[in-house]
This record gives structure tokens, sequence and C-alpha cells, in this order.
């Protein structure tokens, strides 16, 4: 696969899942994804535990005015992260499995059974600076995570890296929520 690369299976997720469960009033904190302008991501409730403090409108007008010393590509912990651990040692072993320089956004995404992501590529901007990550925290059958004309199964515990530049969908045909945990990791290229 060219698109698609499974780094590793059988994480475990089980913790994180479980603090989700107890921790539900979580999906509802930050609807900035879902309620994004022509966005992609109108069927998904979002958990975002780094992300940059600047809107994309924001980062353009910054980048317009040759602000010195912006940096783009920071991204800050949200409040969020410090009450899911169990999210940072995730994110913690894979950055130090693929070598990481700089972690960029990590959010959580859960699609409801019909949902969808629907088809978009990442920014050439974003895309090429990071490389994207996805802990698979719940996945059953009838989920299709599709980039390009790749389609691979993904299974709870799967931790992938996957080419974001590239035209990318996700549609849950399945029974139960799809819950991925997504990961901007620098890497050494």
């Amino acid at each position: 696969m060219k698109n698609f690369y499974r780094l590793s299976q059988n994480a475990n997720v089980i913790p994180l899942m479980a603090a989700l469960m107890r921790r539900a009033d979580l999906w509802q904190q930050n609807t900035y994804l879902r309620d994004y302008p022509q966005g992609p991501f109108g069927e998904v409730e979002s958990i975002i535990l780094r992300f940059p403090d600047r809107s994309v409108h924001e980062t353009q007008e910054a980048l317009a005015q040759h602000m010195e010393h912006f940096d783009q590509h920071e991204n800050h912990d949200q409040p969020v992260y410090k009450t899911l651990p169990e999210a940072r040692q995730l994110v913690m072993g894979l950055m130090s499995f693929v070598g990481g320089e700089r972690l960029g956004r990590v959010m959580i995404n859960k699609i409801k059974p019909g949902g969808r992501i629907y088809p978009h590529a990442d920014t050439p901007v974003h895309a090429n600076y990071w490389s994207r990550h996805h802990i698979v925290l719940q996945a059953g059958p009838g989920l299709v995570f599709r980039c390009e004309d790749e389609a691979p199964e993904m299974r709870t515990g799967d931790v992938w890296w996957f080419d974001n530049r590239q035209i990318h969908e996700v549609v849950n045909n399945g029974a139960d929520d799809r819950v991925s945990m997504v990961v901007d990791i620098r890497t050494p290229r």
C-alpha cells in the first residue's frame, strides 16, 4: 500500500476508551471542526487535545502581514489534554516509536453509525510538514477509510501512518461508533 502503512497492532487503547466513556461531556466542549464552514467534518464529534491557537483565517492574516517569529505549525496543549492522561501515554509512545521531533495536532474523532468525514485532502503546507498518524480506538465491521483507491481494514488497537496529502474520506457503515485519535508528528526527513 502506498497511502497507508500499519505501524503496529494491538495498542492498549482500553484505558483511553474507558476514560472517554466516563467523560462523555468532553465530546461537546469544542465544536470548531464540526462547525467549520464547508469543512468535511460536519458529522464528526471531536475532542481537540492539541491545536493551533489561531484559526485558519487568523493564520492567513498573520502570514500576509509577514509577522516576525510567527510559526504556523505551532500547536498547544488544550486544557482537556490534562484531563485525559491516557491519551498522552499513547501519543508519547507513538512519538518515541517514530522518532518524532515535534508534536502537532492531536484530536480524537468520533463518527456515529451512518456518519462520515467527507472526501478532502489536507492543505499542502500542513500535510507536507507533518506526518499523519491514526491510533484506532474503536472500529468495527463496516468502517471504510479510503485514501485514493486504497481502503485497508482498520481494527481497534491498530496504529497507522497515511498520506493525508491525497483525497481521503471515512464512512462508518457499521453498527458502532468509530473512534480514532489523529496525531500529527514531525519526523526526520
